[in-house]
């Protein structure tokens, strides 16, 4: 499993260099990438309940990257 520091989604849609971070929806917690503008990409396949849960899966490289936008 690869991940990146920087999403890899944000780059192939928006050529963006952009920094994976915890993100939130209505559906929960995923990782994903904003600018100043608003969320970019979701590039987490999963979401988790808590954001403790997502920051832990960021931080020991514990999720799947998405690879369609």
């Amino acid at each position: 499993m690869q991940h990146h520091a920087y999403g890899k989604l944000a780059m192939a849609i928006c050529g963006l260099r952009l920094p994976v971070r915890v993100m939130r929806s209505a559906a929960g917690y995923y990782l994903g990438t904003q600018s100043d503008l608003g969320p970019v990409s979701r590039e987490s396949v999963e979401y988790w309940p808590t954001e403790a849960q997502a920051a832990s899966a960021l931080s020991k490289g514990e999720w799947s990257q998405r690879h369609d936008a």
